[in-house]
């Protein structure tokens, strides 16, 4: 059994291409190894962190904390952002603090604005507020409520703050 000629200078061309490739498989065998081991671990990680967010939804049942919100009006594209509510807050505060020393007019009109922005704020940073069902001296109070919470959130009213230092003197 012989084998043809033709065939074994075809197999040892083929040799030749690939002495190459398996020199520098040898040589990188390390890396490769290092790839497929580093691979696996974040594989490993990020199966264990989506498990472990699976157990806290569960036993804090993140579900029922969203159950009464509508999150698709966070997607609308005509609502106001937060910044422009506070520096609406911010502007409209300060005609509130200078309402004495103007028309009577405006000051319905800009207690009014100043409620509206102030319940956008409320529904945008998940407080809960009761401004439209109020009258008089217990919608004020709410407004001082809702003010104290909007800052304690993190929207700082300078303006607001304003307001209780002169009712303090």
């Amino acid at each position: 059994m012989e084998v043809p000629d033709g065939l074994v200078l075809a197999l040892a061309f083929l040799g030749m291409a690939c002495l190459p490739i398996v020199v520098a498989m040898v040589l990188c065998v390390d890396e490769l190894i290092d790839r497929i081991v580093c691979g696996f671990a974040d594989w490993r990680e990020d199966r264990r962190e989506r498990r472990t967010i699976s157990h806290l939804d569960r036993a804090v049942e993140a579900d029922s904390l969203t159950r009464d919100y509508d999150l698709t009006e966070f997607d609308r594209t005509d609502r106001l952002s937060i910044e422009r509510i506070a520096a609406d807050l911010r502007t409209l505060g300060g005609h509130r603090i200078g309402l004495r020393s103007r028309a009577v007019l405006w000051d319905p009109a800009v207690l009014a604005a100043y409620d509206e922005r102030l319940r956008q704020a409320s529904r945008c940073l998940g407080i809960t507020e009761h401004l439209a069902e109020l009258e008089g001296v217990d919608r004020e109070i709410e407004r001082i409520r809702v003010e104290g919470e909007l800052h304690a959130a993190g929207l700082a009213l300078p303006a607001a703050r304003g307001v209780r230092g002169q009712h303090q003197r």
